[in-house]
């Protein structure tokens, strides 16, 4: 049988001495030890209350309750988001490493998704995501516009893997793969419209089919590079053909999304010929899942200060997840470091 302890909070009363002038009658303090922080809450309960509401999307009513029924502590809502306010702040130095981390590897992998800011009427913002092996980072920015994708990419001269969306077009074509999972849906579409597009769209739908045929056997190590670098000739030359003949079938739907993919197709390859470069961009979106269900949830953040909470929070979590870290030892390490006025504990590998 597995039981777990009735948990009961660990209460510490500080108490500063006071002396008072004879000549003026003002009183003075003692100052609090560097390691007690200022907040009337513990690095741990400040830690766990973070990873309650941004890794487990728990709202902060719930979050009061689960507080209160498991350890008896009352807690404010401004008591919750004072906590999450000083988790963000003392992620604010790890996470900075992290984004350069990631613009320093060879691969990395971008997406975006709706996000909402503003207490009354919320105003449109995005949040974006940088990942790669081991380390992810996000940002929540009030654009979707290149701007922010160039801050994000700052510095990255690696192969970037992204959707074909038009922010990522200052990156060279060369150094950018695009996600055959959005190829494939732009397929399926080209497929449903029947008539010659249709048998197009069949034709690019079965040599997107062999080709994740082939790549699936290349990752298990069922078929060697040098054999899927071979058969690949084929598709890439079936592809560009097909693709050429979409744009003069007829239809005008068709036609763009031929040429729209056309003025990218170095782009549709670079997996087969680098390594550690994936076809599909389904590790970023992985990675925005938690996100959206966040947003769902909470309807976005009602201040700059929460959305730094936000993009820190994931960007600490799903990183320390990926490297098999302890989140909440972490967590708890970094706020009282910041507390004690130390530096946080790095976010990156071998850390």
């Amino acid at each position: 049988m597995v039981e777990v302890p009735e948990p009961k909070p660990h209460v510490t009363d500080n108490c500063c001495h006071g002396v008072e002038c004879p000549e003026c009658a003002a009183v003075t303090y003692a100052e609090l030890p560097l390691d007690v922080p200022i907040s009337g809450f513990g690095p741990r309960l400040t830690a766990m209350v973070s990873l309650f509401t941004g890794r487990y999307k728990v709202s902060k009513r719930d979050v009061q309750e689960l507080l209160a029924d498991l350890f008896g502590i009352k807690v404010s809502l401004g008591g919750v988001s004072n906590m999450e306010g000083h988790v963000g702040d003392a992620l604010a130095q790890p996470c900075e490493e992290a984004r350069k981390h990631v613009v320093a590897q060879k691969t990395a992998y971008g997406d975006e998704t709706s996000w909402s800011e503003g207490n009354g009427k919320a105003k449109k913002a995005w949040l974006w995501v940088a990942a790669t092996e081991l380390v992810t980072f996000f940002k929540i920015a009030p654009s979707r516009a290149g701007e922010v994708a160039k801050e994000m990419f700052e510095g990255f001269v690696g192969v970037l893997v992204t959707d074909r969306y038009t922010v990522y077009s200052f990156f060279e074509t060369l150094l950018r793969q695009l996600c055959w999972a959005h190829l494939m849906r732009d397929f399926e579409a080209i497929a449903e419209r029947g008539g010659k597009s249709g048998r197009i769209g069949r034709q690019l739908l079965r040599e997107g089919k062999r080709m994740f045929k082939w790549w699936h056997r290349v990752r298990d190590g069922t078929l060697s590079r040098s054999a899927f670098e071979q058969r690949m000739k084929a598709v890439e030359t079936t592809v560009g053909r097909l693709l050429r003949e979409a744009q003069r079938c007829g239809n005008l739907r068709t036609s763009r999304t031929a040429t729209e993919i056309l003025k990218l197709e170095a782009a549709l390859w670079t997996f087969v010929h680098v390594l550690d470069v994936e076809p599909t961009n389904n590790r970023s979106e992985r990675s925005l899942r938690r996100g959206v269900m966040w947003r769902r949830v909470s309807f976005g953040t009602q201040s700059a200060r929460g959305s730094r909470f936000v993009e820190r929070i994931l960007t600490a979590t799903t990183t320390l997840r990926q490297q098999g870290r302890h989140v909440l030892s972490y967590l708890t390490e970094a706020v009282q470091a910041a507390s004690e006025g130390r530096v946080c504990p790095s976010l990156l590998p071998g850390h």
